[in-house]
């Protein structure tokens, strides 16, 4: 057979023989002088029917998020306790999922200091105080470009942010005075954050990135109304995160806007010659996100103090946690 003139002949190689290698020689050390992790005492202890919350509390796992979600509760207990700051970032999801009347107990208790929320925040809000129900459906809406046309939601937070705008207020504020001043067509006010803030003196501040909420798109819109009430809650919230030493400050939901904001009053309220380095910063959220990793947990707490995540379901962990203030606080 002729040979190929491209083939080239493959060099023949030895296997390299590597003995094992000799353990005869192995150091080791008692397992009871090793630091475990994981301990008997630390198991959760079985659920029997009819038990109350401060068991089921109390015999969770005290492992991994269990740890986590004692130590946001006791920090959240101990800034009430000592007077300190506790402000609540919320998104539009956790209105959505039925919270609220949760966000507003803990309000009237006296353990919130203020509660922040973006553009959408205010928009589920106020359709629940009006009417009951909220969050249409868009993949069925979209198509004829009846997505976010709801004539009420556009007037009428169209109407209240203008007079706002006015009375220099912030925007949170003039929805919830507007609410309350309409009583009467808002049968369902008491689940309503804006009217609660409003009607109790906490600051509800609301962060609005223009263009992404559906009241922008109607003729009441007000650009220099929506600019100027949410410049002035920025600076509202600055205000309270400026005095936050001590306190917390836990996001839920949020993944761009209230990640951002929050670090701008960090950096504002050091930059006016405030400390902020003991403080305890939470995320809350069914997914892991780089902002508010970055920007709620880490970045802010560099200086001092600590920040946690806890992933889960809005309506699953923030009840829970909730709950779990109540035990802290005995």
């Amino acid at each position: 057979m002729a040979k190929h003139p491209d083939r080239k002949r493959l060099p023949v190689t030895t296997p390299s023989l590597i003995p094992p290698i000799n353990v005869t020689d192995l150091k080791t050390y008692p397992l009871k002088k090793r630091h475990s992790k994981v301990r008997v005492a630390d198991f959760a202890k079985p659920w029997r029917r009819g038990g109350s919350f401060s068991h089921f509390y109390r015999a969770l796992p005290d492992i991994l998020a269990v740890k986590t979600l004692r130590a946001v509760a006791k920090a959240i207990a101990t800034a009430h306790r000592r007077g300190r700051p506790v402000i609540i970032g919320i998104g539009a999801h956790v209105v959505k999922v039925g919270l609220t009347p949760i966000l507003v107990d803990w309000m009237q208790q006296g353990i919130t200091t203020a509660i922040a929320m973006n553009g959408a925040g205010i928009i589920h809000d106020f359709e629940l105080a009006l009417m009951g129900h909220t969050s249409e459906e868009v993949d069925a809406e979209i198509d004829e470009g009846r997505f976010g046309m709801a004539e009420e939601t556009g007037r009428m937070l169209n109407e209240a942010i203008v007079r706002g705008y006015r009375d220099r207020e912030g925007l949170g504020e003039a929805v919830g005075h507007y609410i309350n001043r309409c009583r009467g067509q808002f049968p369902n006010r008491d689940t309503s954050i804006l009217a609660t803030g409003a009607r109790l003196g906490i600051p509800v501040t609301v962060h609005v990135a223009v263009g992404t909420d559906i009241i922008h798109m109607h003729p009441a819109a007000d650009g220099a109304a929506i600019g100027a009430t949410s410049l002035f809650d920025f600076r509202r919230l600055a205000a309270v995160v400026a005095g936050m030493e001590g306190g917390v400050y836990v996001n839920m939901g949020s993944a761009v806007i209230l990640p951002e904001v929050f670090l701008k009053t960090v950096s504002l309220g050091r930059n006016l010659g405030h400390s902020l380095s003991s403080i305890t910063t939470v995320n809350m959220d069914f997914l892991s996100h780089y902002r508010p990793l970055m920007n709620v947990v880490r970045r802010p707490t560099q200086k001092g103090g600590k920040g946690y995540s806890l992933v889960g379901h809005h309506e699953i962990m923030l009840p829970l946690l909730v709950a779990a203030v109540a035990e802290e606080l005995g």
